[in-house]
Formats: C-alpha cells, structure tokens, sequence
C-alpha cells in the first residue's frame, strides 16, 4: 500500500522484545481509554474528571486500594488457570465451574470439622485454613480434570465441555446453599453459613489483603520457571506449538491434557477459596455468587494479552482489578448508568486483543523510490 509518497509493508516479526511488547500495551490502554472517553462525553461528563476518580479511587484511596488488591488477587488465579492449559495450545473456559468447585471443597472442610452453627465453634486455625487450602485446589483440579480427560482420550472440545461444566457447578452451589441445602445458612438467608472466626484467611497488610496475595505471585513466577527451565514445561510448550510433532517426540498428548487441566482447575479452585472465603468482609458464599464467576472470565483476557506469561499478566490483571472498581464508583460519583464499568473493560479488552496484531507485525515505511531501487537490483 503506498500513502503519500510512502510504501506500507507488514513484516511478521521473529521476535518481541519485551519492552517493545509493553511499549503496545501502553499504546494500547491509551487508545482504549480516548475511545470510551466519547461515553463519557455523550453522558454529559468531563473524561479527564472521570478518570481521575477510577484512577485515584482504585489506586490510591485506602478503601479503593484494598478492593483492587483483592480483585487482582482473584483476576491473578483466573489468569493462571487459563495460561496454564493454553500453553499446550488448550483452552479452558471453565474457570467459573472450577472456582466454584474449589469454593464448596474449602467449605467442605468447615462443615465437615462443625464449624456451620456459630461463628465461635473453636476450630484450629492452623488446621483449618491450610487444609480450606488445599481442598479447594483440589476441588478445582477434579473439576478440571474432567475435560482434560475427554480431551486426552477422546479427543473432545474442551471449550464445549468446560463452558457445559460451569453450568453444572453453578447449579450445584445453588443446590448446596439453598434450603435445605448443606451449606445453608443457619437463619434461613439464600446464602451459605458464614465461616466461623478461626477460618478467617491471615491478612498481610494493613490493608486488609489476604496471604493469597503472596500466593498468587509465588505461582506466577513459578509457572513461568516452570514453562522455561523444566522438561515438562518444554514438553507443555512442544505439545502446544504442534501437538503432531510432539507426538512423534514421544510426548504424551493424554498426560498433558490432564496434567494442564488439572493444575488450571487447581488454580481456578484458590481464586474461589479467595473470594468466597479469604477476603475481608465476605467468608460466605453471597447470593450474587454468580457474578464473581462471571468476573473470572477476564482471566482469559488478561492470558492472551500477556501472550501466555504468567508473570506479564500480573499488571494486566491489576489494571482490569482496578479499573472494575474504580469504574463502579465513578458510576455511582456521576450518576451514570448501570454498566458503565463493564463498558469500559469491554473497550479496554478489545482493543488490547486488537493490538496484539502489532505482537505478530511490524508495520515499516518505505519511500517508493528506494522500493524501487531495492527490486531493480534484485
């Protein structure tokens, strides 16, 4: 294409470095954010004063602060459970279905030692909480291991099998918290029973965040080891580049499958056991239980974005955390309507996957004479 005297080339780049790779992220954000600033206009609001409070609410205020941490810690464990089977060129769109397993395994483990009648049922904390923990991997990795196995051995679509299971776990919390249900709340209220004081998750900051904060980022630094220094993460990545030749590497396709799904159910499971029974203010599975689980779907964003590095996805995960937050409360501040803060994401979102075309690209400029030049001596 020439413009102005100019020839437009596309080149596909062999390699992105990474400060170039942020630099488009940055542009990226930016675009997004002068693309919905016509919202903002169209309602009558000034776009610097509208994000000057998402931004200063989320990020800097002490109350705003502590949601964002929180939402990012959750976003995080939606994120890792997405990366992980997506490396091996699978995707995993059962993160609601798994967190919501992992949530009833933690709760399990309450009701199971008594701790459903009263919040002051004498329980040993450091029992308790680690196996709540470890439950809820667990229940998450069960759950997960259900499509890697179909997959595997069968060879079904895993997006159709994990987005079918998210309607089974979520029905079957609805089961689990109803009346009559198990996990009913002793007085009757459409929510699960409120977990008893010892099980409250240890906060680590005076800002009242969870140690799954620490978690999260112990597990992103070492998946993203894993994926570049082990044999099964070479293996993970072989098989995820071009599964045939992997398999005549004599790579497993069944093991990975299951090993993927597995420990991406696992880290869907924590973001359960986090929300519903870690973060200050909750321990109890809410009746709007569904909109969290929607709320994990971003992780899948937050993977491709990052082109499936565990720790690139960590600021992504941030800005997504805080922009959700800070993006309700200028909704309210304005008086805008419902859904803005969605909107938002949504804007943000597609553009960033739109950018990504710049990850594979490079766009060169080149005056039609040298063009010229360069194919008469060729």
């Amino acid at each position: 294409m020439s413009v102005a005297g100019y020839r437009i080339r596309l080149r596909r780049r062999t390699t992105l470095p990474g400060w170039e790779a942020a630099l488009i992220s940055i542009l990226a954000v930016v675009v997004g954010l002068v693309l919905f600033s016509l919202i903002f206009v169209l309602a009558g609001v000034d776009p610097v004063a509208a994000y000057k409070n998402i931004f200063s609410y989320a990020y800097t205020n002490k109350y705003g602060l502590t949601l964002t941490l929180n939402r990012f810690v959750f976003l995080a464990f939606a994120t890792l459970a997405f990366i992980v089977p997506y490396r091996a060129g699978l995707w995993n769109i059962g993160m609601t279905g798994q967190l919501y397993m992992g949530t009833l395994a933690a709760y399990a483990v309450v009701y199971a030692m008594g701790g459903k009648t009263s919040p002051k049922v004498p329980l040993n904390p450091y029992v308790v909480i680690p196996l709540m923990v470890m439950a809820a991997a667990a229940g998450g990795g069960l759950m997960g291991a259900i499509p890697g196995f179909l997959k595997g051995k069968l060879n079904v679509n895993e997006i159709v099998t994990t987005m079918m299971l998210n309607f089974v776990a979520f029905w079957w919390v609805a089961q689990m918290i109803k009346e009559g249900g198990p996990f009913m709340n002793p007085q009757g209220r459409g929510e699960s029973f409120v977990l008893p004081y010892a099980a409250y998750a240890p906060v680590i900051t005076s800002l009242g965040v969870p140690f799954t904060l620490i978690l999260a980022l112990v597990l992103a630094i070492g998946l993203d080891f894993v994926f570049a220094r082990t044999k099964i993460g070479y293996q993970i990545r072989a098989f995820g580049r071009n599964p045939l030749a992997a398999r005549y590497a004599g790579i497993d396709p069944f093991r990975i499958a299951v090993l993927v799904f597995v420990v991406g159910g696992a880290m869907a499971g924590l973001a359960g056991y986090h929300y519903f029974a870690a973060v200050p203010g909750v321990y109890k599975i809410a009746r709007n239980y569904s909109y969290f689980g929607d709320l994990a779907f971003y992780g899948i964003i937050c993977g491709l974005i990052s082109q499936g590095s565990a720790i690139a996805a960590l600021p992504v995960a941030l800005l997504f955390g805080g922009l959700s937050v800070g993006g309700r409360f200028m909704q309210g501040k304005f008086h805008m309507k419902f859904g803005v803060d969605y909107a938002l994401l949504g804007v943000l979102m597609i553009t960033l996957v739109a950018f990504q075309f710049f990850y594979r690209y490079e766009v060169t400029l080149e005056k039609e004479e040298e063009s010229l030049h360069v194919a008469v001596h060729r």
